[in-house]
C-alpha cells in the first residue's frame, strides 16, 4: 500500500476547511476517478461534491483530461483545481 497527497485549493479548500489531505492506495491501484467518491464520502455535507463536479484534475503536475485512465499505485501528488474567476 502506497499513499497520495492531495491539494486542495479555492473552493475545494473552502469546502473542506484544509489545503491537503492523505490517502491510503491499496496494492493494485485506484483510479482518479473512485478518488472523488472518496473525498465525497469522507466529507459528507461539506459540498465538496459540488466543487469536484467543475474542477479539474492534476497528477504530479501535470493536467489529466480523462480521469478514468489515470490509475494512482502511491507517491502521486493530485491536486484538484477548481474553476476561478478573475477580476
Amino acid at each position: 500500500m502506497g499513499e497520495i497527497t492531495v491539494l486542495y485549493f479555492a473552493a475545494a479548500t473552502t469546502a473542506l476547511g484544509r489545503t491537503s489531505e492523505t490517502f491510503t492506495v491499496p496494492d493494485d491501484g485506484l483510479k482518479l476517478s473512485d478518488l472523488a467518491k472518496l473525498i465525497v464520502t469522507g466529507h459528507p455535507n461539506s459540498g465538496i461534491d459540488r466543487v469536484l463536479e467543475h474542477s479539474r484534475w492534476s497528477v504530479d503536475a501535470e493536467l489529466i483530461d480523462l480521469p478514468d485512465s489515470v490509475v494512482l499505485r502511491g507517491g502521486e501528488e493530485v491536486a484538484i483545481i477548481p474553476p476561478v474567476s478573475g477580476g
